[in-house]
């Protein structure tokens, strides 16, 4: 892309929210960051279509091609915004695959934003979402909603992914994933940036599950031509894209592409994508990048998406979109939330106080000490990350558990 990217990747991560609240209004122990922003949400529909891409599931192996088709993609933007007064708020619909041979699962989520409402402001900072395999970006308004209040204007992909249980298609989102996020991301800037809505140069890419996969891809970790993105994608469709490597879809050599800041977050006991292989060996191989690592000790791959909705409550395979085994989903999304706002207002705004959410002072949350007589004494009070208090900055005392960040500064280069 011709713009800066500045990278910010939920690979994987993880208690219901209460019924009709929002997702991305959180509760009272929410970290100091996590707290919707000062704007009003609106919410449109965009719909947006790239010429001439080859259709990778109608590859013909007797002509070794693939037919070129105009592939349609449909875009959920959310950003700042000025509703009417009395404006009612939009309440989101979606389905995700349920277990063969039910049907898809439907369900329902209560929003903050506004349906086409007006926008307010200019020069805002971009940023582009990519949802996990099969996922919904309505699933995701836990963070969208959340970001657009703060500033940002958010363009969540649809990606029309085949069936999640169909893995004979696969091929489709391995191949398309990182060429719908540029697109994506390339058009916004253009159209979005001509209207002054957006700043086209302050522009960050968030994804989860496959679509980490995806951002990375297209932020500059280039890929293995021997690894498994390339070999499952037929007639060697993926070969422009490729480098050399062993690690993953890419390569130590391919990670070390990436140049932008990086944020990976990641449950260490997710069964999806391997936590030691994926999201540790990522941060240790992104050298040229200035980095964090997030974990949830004991968490899962389920932590992308909002908290479960009622309708999914009736089987596990439903649920399990959703939540995680052992943490609370609105923990984790509210946690989420608030790390993912220092590190776009840090590095996308060029905001310098964020900094200190991120600098830690322990690496491991719970080994930070905040004493019972050291002020301030209220309940609820965020610790001020200085001096002898070593709760991470924006936690609450008794409320900083379980978590470890790690940070690492890019490789100098001649």
């Amino acid at each position: 892309m011709r713009k800066i990217v500045l990278l910010a990747i939920v690979v994987s991560c993880a208690g219901a929210v209460l019924a009709g609240e929002p997702p991305s209004r959180f509760g009272v122990d929410a970290p100091e960051l996590a707290r919707l922003g000062n704007y009003a949400v609106g919410v449109k529909t965009l719909h947006l279509v790239q010429h001439g891409q080859a259709d990778v599931l109608a590859f013909d192996a007797a002509k070794g091609s693939a037919p070129l088709v105009d592939r349609a993609l449909t875009v959920d933007l959310w950003y700042p915004a000025r509703p009417a007064p009395a404006a009612v708020s939009v309440v989101y619909t979606a389905s995700l695959p349920s277990e063969p041979p039910a049907p898809p699962a439907h369900f329902s989520i209560p929003g903050i934003a506004v349906r086409d409402a007006p926008p307010s402001g200019t020069g805002h900072p971009l940023v582009i979402v990519s949802h996990g395999y099969s996922n919904d970006p309505d699933a995701m308004t836990w963070l969208t909603e959340n970001l657009a209040s703060k500033g940002y204007v958010v363009a969540a992909i649809r990606h029309d992914d085949p069936p999640i249980t169909d893995r004979t298609r696969l091929a489709q989102p391995l191949m398309r994933r990182p060429l719908d996020i540029a697109f994506v991301a390339q058009t916004l800037q253009s159209t979005l940036g001509a209207d002054h809505l957006v700043d086209p140069a302050r522009t960050a890419l968030v994804g989860y599950s496959m679509g980490g996969y995806g951002v990375l891809t297209a932020a500059g970790a280039t890929l293995d031509p021997d690894g498994g993105a390339v070999k499952l994608v037929p007639g060697g469709l993926m070969l422009p894209f490729a480098r050399g490597g062993s690690l993953a879809s890419w390569g130590a050599e391919g990670v070390r592409a990436i140049t932008a800041p990086l944020l990976l977050i990641a449950g260490d006991d997710d069964r999806t994508v391997d936590y030691a292989t994926g999201a540790r060996a990522i941060f240790a191989m992104a050298s040229n990048a200035h980095r964090y690592l997030l974990t949830f000790k004991g968490g899962g791959h389920a932590i992308g998406l909002s908290p479960v909705p009622d309708a999914m409550r009736q089987r596990l395979w439903d649920q399990d979109w959703f939540e995680d085994p052992v943490w609370r989903k609105e923990r984790i999304s509210a946690i989420n939330a608030h790390f993912i706002t220092a590190f776009l207002d840090r590095y996308v705004k060029g905001d310098q106080s964020r900094a200190a959410y991120l600098n830690v002072p322990v690496t491991e949350s719970s080994a930070g000490v905040w004493a019972a007589a050291t002020p301030p004494l209220a309940y609820d009070a965020y610790s001020p990350g200085t001096s002898d208090i070593t709760v991470w900055k924006g936690f609450q005392r008794n409320h900083a558990s379980g978590l470890e960040l790690l940070q690492a500064q890019a490789r100098s280069t001649p």
